[in-house]
């Protein structure tokens, strides 16, 4: 079960035949060797179409995303999602982030590894199993070469036969294709940073930005190697998460397991067997959960940093036990604790060793109170936790959305000089002004002064008399910058420094900020 908390299984000696996983005797292993070809046959199953399920919502969202397009008025881009790098924005649907709002894209990521951290509580990798990007698309490079080549026997003859020109044909259809998806991957990618109809043209007439032509050429290249050619090497060396996944497991974390305690002792011919008197468990050795296996291991050697929780050897099992008309879930999900409770069961006192009559009836159905999954696995502690934690940054997080204004304004006190006497004695300071305009519209913002009375102000580019307050057009989605100068007659001056406040307004829609400053006069 959990790499940290690896239960104890009983050893046996069992003949392998027609498939050897690439875990078999790690003892004789050198250190450092070359890639051992893996050729995973296609499985059938519930997990197997929930895998076709993913994979097919995953990739339609990668590449149809860009294409959407949502009405943000004629000032603002009107594609959903969009990372506009040249004017630091990234829209999603109806949501504007500026850069000074980034940590609405922290809070994402916290919650995406919160969310990452409950899942693997549950369910140990099924990330890696079912979401991970390169299970995806190492999932839909396998269907490429299945397609072209055959299934696992077929491919196996035809890496094994001599080149020939029907082999070199189906080489050349697949890698043809693979590199057209890792395109069309690296393709799509460029398009979520710039208008994707307009990108699209601009590619395609060679007048788009070189970093365009760079990026896509680099995402061909990782998509290519990495989902045909490397595969189940990036999840086994370059990926950091099967040795970091083991803090966030415990003894009720659901993982794929073959359940030795009713398979055990292994062998064909079961009838046989049980006319010789010899006692044999639910596992005819059959391998088919070997061969199914993207990252070619042998689940029955217990959990290993290799698997990837993807469940196709559940299915490959249990059809194999329909078949032979035995209770599915000879593998299945299960937890390290439920796991020692029927070893416990299954196991003769004293001898540690499993007694297949203590776990199957006369017919062969595994009998009553060995446990299996239970819905109740999930309502723990940590999932309450973790759930907790989600769901609470991501309600602060709408909230904050939700709250948020539209309309900011930040000073800068004008450094040298501080102040300036006049010639009619009164005091003059310089203050650099930066209204911001979030909303895709242009805006009237009324700047005004609060406090510090007498006091008036004027803006060169805008009103020609001093007054307590002025009308400032900004445009839509901009940052207008403005140089004030405000001045307090010699009679209503007050030595040293005086706070006041400048406040912004659209009376369009109520919103309203504000920026506290002081105003600097001599000490005497």
């Amino acid at each position: 079960m959990s790499s940290v908390s690896e239960p104890t299984r009983p050893h046996h000696d069992v003949d392998r035949h027609d498939v050897e996983p690439v875990n078999a005797d790690p003892s004789d292993k050198p250190l450092y060797e070359g890639r051992k070809k893996i050729f995973p046959k296609r499985a059938s199953g519930r997990f197997r179409r929930l895998k076709w399920i993913i994979m097919a919502v995953t990739l339609g969202i990668y590449y149809v995303t860009p294409w959407l397009r949502w009405d943000r008025g004629q000032f603002a881009p009107d594609q959903a999602v969009l990372v506009d790098m040249a004017n630091r924005r990234f829209y999603f649907f109806m949501v504007e982030i500026w850069p000074q709002e980034f940590f609405f894209v922290a809070g994402m990521l916290v919650m995406a590894g919160i969310g990452l951290f409950l899942v693997t509580s549950v369910a140990g990798r099924a990330w890696c199993g079912y979401t991970c990007p390169q299970t995806v698309w190492t999932d839909l490079f396998l269907v490429i070469e299945r397609f072209i080549e055959g299934d696992r026997n077929a491919r196996i003859r035809l890496d094994n036969a001599h080149w020939s020109l029907n082999k070199i044909a189906k080489r050349v259809s697949k890698h043809a294709i693979w590199l057209v998806i890792a395109v069309a991957t690296g393709g799509a990618w460029i398009f979520y940073f710039a208008d994707a109809p307009t990108l699209a043209d601009q590619f395609i007439h060679g007048e788009a930005p070189t970093v365009a032509y760079m990026t896509v050429a680099v995402l061909t290249a990782t998509t290519y190697v990495f989902g045909g050619l490397m595969r189940e090497q990036v999840c086994i060396y370059m990926c950091p998460w099967p040795r970091i996944q083991a803090a966030m497991l415990d003894e009720e974390s659901l993982t794929v397991t073959y359940n030795d305690w009713r398979g055990e002792p292994r062998g064909r011919g079961k009838k046989r067997k049980a006319a010789a008197g010899v006692k044999t468990g639910d596992c005819v050795d059959c391998n088919a959960c070997v061969v199914v296996c993207p990252m070619g291991i042998d689940i029955r050697d217990g959990q290993q940093m290799a698997c990837i929780t993807c469940a196709l050897c559940i299915d490959a099992c249990d059809e194999v036990m329909d078949k032979l008309g035995r209770d599915r879930g000879l593998i299945s999900y299960a937890t390290l604790s439920d796991y020692n409770l029927n070893m416990a069961m299954a196991t003769e006192p004293g001898s540690g060793r499993i007694d297949p009559d203590r776990v199957h009836t006369d017919d062969g159905h595994i009998k009553d109170g060995f446990r299996h999954f239970r819905w109740s696995h999930l309502l723990r502690p940590r999932t309450f936790i973790y759930t907790g934690l989600w769901v609470a940054i991501g309600i602060a997080m709408l909230l904050a959305l939700g709250m948020r204004d539209r309309l900011e304004v930040n000073v800068l006190h004008d450094r040298n000089p501080v102040f300036t006497r006049l010639s009619d004695g009164s005091v003059q300071n310089g203050y650099t002004i930066k209204i911001l305009n979030m909303k895709p519209e242009p805006r009237t913002i009324r700047l005004g002064i609060e406090g510090l009375e007498g006091a008036s102000m004027s803006v060169n580019e805008i009103n020609d008399e001093p007054a307590r307050s002025v009308a400032v057009p900004v445009d839509p989605d901009k940052l207008r910058q403005l140089k004030v100068f405000v001045t307090v007659p010699r009679d209503r001056l007050a030595a040293g420094k005086t706070s006041f406040t400048f406040s912004v307004d659209d009376q369009s829609d109520q919103e309203h900020d504000s920026y506290r400053a002081r105003f600097e006069a001599p000490e005497n």
